[in-house]
């Protein structure tokens, strides 16, 4: 009995010692200093940056701001579809008869043309393709109007209070949101793997079925072909109405994060925005936004 108790006593002097060797890389993680907001100069008039882990708000922004959001509409279209559980290898045909803000877009996709939900998906999330994402809304259960009262009514269900869609692109100024709800929209598309591969892919080229032919596509946030870069989930958007636009799951500080950024201030300037709050995260200093953009900001 004594041998027994002995062994024991060491195994769980054993366990302790493992338990202690692995929290240094944990209270690593934890003891990031404190950053000072005034320290990240941003082009964005709303930003969020969350942890994923502990749930603390690293940075924000007007984050409650009720603002368009343009494209970044397409991750609830996703969820929709996803949740949906329609067939994903189903052909459908491509149409924007029921979506008013799309007459007059120009669209290389070709009306009539017929392809897969997956690859609509695909390209309504990659390279933000507006025909794509009404067709899926078109062939949704009930119809287009069923469509985007399931977007609502998700919204709702995941207490994303300050937010509305009117339409399923992102086209009009009437679909809206804050930074704190679209954190909430990040952390609820960590449900569906396929949105992190459709969403990061660097470029595709898709054929269509009937008639057929194939166009080549590429994703719309650049910072996916950076290799500094772990994204796992990303969404883009921009009108004249919400500015340029820019969601993130990703790694900040070997950390997992959600990004928001909404109305940055020229073409490329959310994704010098992202760099900036990563640099900050890192660092302790953004750097320097231009002044126009800075501006642009307040």
């Amino acid at each position: 009995m004594k041998i027994r108790s002995s062994i024991a006593k060491l195994f769980v002097l054993g366990s302790c010692l493992f338990v202690l060797a692995g929290s240094p890389a944990h209270a690593q993680e934890q003891s990031l200093p404190a950053r000072d907001p005034a320290k990240l100069q941003l082009s964005s008039r709303s930003a969020a940056l969350v942890d994923l882990n502990s749930g603390k708000v690293l940075y924000a922004r007007n984050p409650t701001r009720v603002m368009p959001i343009a494209s970044v509409t397409k991750l609830m279209v996703a969820v929709v579809v996803l949740e949906s559980r329609q067939p994903l290898d189903e052909v459908l045909t491509v149409t924007i008869r029921d979506n008013r803000e799309m007459r007059g877009v120009y669209s290389r996709v070709r009306l009539g043309s017929q392809l897969s939900r997956r690859e609509l998906l695909h390209i309504a999330l990659m390279s933000s393709e507006n025909r794509a994402t009404s067709t899926l809304a078109h062939h949704y259960p009930g119809g287009y109007r069923a469509f985007i009262a399931a977007m609502n009514t998700k919204a709702r269900a995941l207490g994303m209070t300050s937010t509305r869609y009117v339409e399923p692109t992102g086209l009009s100024p009437l679909n809206v949101s804050t930074a704190n709800d679209l954190v909430v929209l990040l952390k609820e598309t960590r449900k569906f793997p396929l949105m992190t591969q459709l969403s990061t892919t660097e470029s595709k080229t898709v054929t269509f079925v009937k008639p057929r032919y194939s166009l080549g596509f590429r994703n719309t946030n650049g910072l996916v072909r950076k290799p500094n870069w772990s994204i796992q989930l990303t969404k883009t958007g921009f009108t004249n109405d919400a500015g340029h636009c820019l969601v993130m799951l990703t790694r900040m500080n070997q950390r997992p994060v959600a990004m928001v950024l909404l109305d940055a201030y020229g073409r490329y300037t959310h994704m010098a925005d992202a760099t900036r709050m990563r640099r900050w995260l890192e660092t302790g200093s953004s750097g320097k936004v231009p002044a126009g953009a800075l501006a642009h900001s307040r």
